[in-house]
């Protein structure tokens, strides 16, 4: 345990930063992200932001995505690329955001009991905000998911903990296991390691957390092995915490080589992939990008590291069934924003209007 002095002066390291304008958050110029205005309670006073594509099909998916410590909603976005990825295959993104009267780290807080616990504070909070999507987007209800990083990885396992049945899946990244921690000294000790409780521990706060008894999200977890900030031990309690809920061995039951890094996955009793945990060779704390693939932008902890954890989560998710749908989706957001500006540009002529809409849709294939 780390003497309450040291973490002390962690702290007034950060709040100095701050205070002086010298912090790691990542920006973008320009956003698509709209202000989420109905939230409901919201008991953790969080803000929100989300984007949905032109012309979704009815019941379409929804990804939460969480950023972590300095960080923002749009520089998430913008970085990590969950909104273009969404433009191409044709869902929906929510993105709670912290604020500096909850955190001036901008941390969510993922070891305050008050936040993490089911009905109370920012995991609340983040489970009416995916209400409001549903209700004011047509959602589909049985396709919610939920990512982030660091501090926003943690939260994220909280919300997966205590809301299993809101969520389908989820995607933790450099993050912590649930309840690890109840104070900002033990949430230092176990971003190093120390103190992480055991694996029977941590399945009976997990089985603890909800009266949840089953189908269960798939995990997905991903963990940079040059970690300094959230030491990779972390994604194994992970994993151990998310074990005994879904029945699967201590072992992986394959590992694999994708994009140059390491893959192991724990299947459940149905042969279904339960769990996942990418080790990415070398990296630092942050989200692994692959620039390359066209989706992210690199900027402090977003890492470019030859492999997308966007688009591998969403794949893990069934997001992305093919590049003919990325191609079809495409076209159908060209040709309908086309009609739009078409009828904007031309309001008294509403027939030939009406035609140009006919067109684009027809063209899409979405009428004959």
């Amino acid at each position: 345990m780390r003497s309450l002095s040291d973490t002390l002066e962690r702290l007034a390291r950060f709040r100095t930063r701050f205070r002086t304008g010298k912090r790691d958050d990542v920006t973008a110029a320009t956003s698509t992200l709209s202000r989420l205005q109905r939230i409901g309670p919201n008991p953790g006073a969080l803000q929100a932001w989300y984007h949905v594509p032109v012309g979704l099909t009815d019941a379409p998916a929804l990804v939460v995505v969480l950023h972590g410590c300095t960080q923002n909603a749009a520089g998430y976005d913008h970085a990590s690329g969950w909104s273009k990825l969404a433009e191409d295959f044709g869902f929906a993104v929510l993105y709670p955001e912290q604020v500096h009267a909850n955190n001036p780290n901008l941390c969510f807080n993922w070891f305050n009991l008050s936040d993490i616990r089911r009905s109370e504070g920012e995991v609340q909070s983040i489970r009416q905000m995916v209400d409001a999507m549903i209700a004011d987007h047509g959602i589909d209800h049985r396709r919610v998911y939920i990512t982030g990083l660091s501090a926003g990885g943690a939260m994220a396992n909280a919300a997966l903990c205590a809301y299993p049945e809101i969520f389908a899946g989820g995607a933790i990244i450099a993050g912590l296991p649930y309840a690890a921690a109840t104070s900002v000294p033990e949430a230092f000790d176990r971003m190093r390691g120390h103190g992480i409780p055991n694996a029977d521990s941590l399945q009976k706060r997990l089985s603890g957390a909800s009266p949840h008894s089953g189908p269960w999200p798939t995990i997905s977890v991903w963990h940079g092995t040059n970690d300094r900030t959230v030491a990779q031990a972390n994604a194994n309690a992970i994993i151990a915490q998310w074990s005994g809920a879904h029945g699967v061995p201590s072992s992986p039951s394959s590992a694999e080589t994708v994009d140059g890094h390491k893959r192991l996955v724990w299947r459940d009793r149905s042969g279904r992939d339960a769990i996942e945990l990418y080790l990415i060779e070398g990296m630092s704390h942050g989200t692994p990008l692959d620039v390359a693939s066209g989706y992210g932008h690199t900027a402090p902890y977003m890492l470019d590291a030859g492999v997308s954890s966007t688009l591998h989560t969403a794949r893990f998710w069934g997001l992305t069934p093919s590049l003919q749908r990325r191609r079809e989706r495409a076209d159908y957001v060209k040709s309908t924003r086309s009609a739009q500006a078409a009828s904007r540009s031309q309001p008294g002529r509403p027939r030939e209007i009406q035609a140009v809409i006919e067109r684009a849709l027809r063209s899409a294939g979405l009428i004959r």
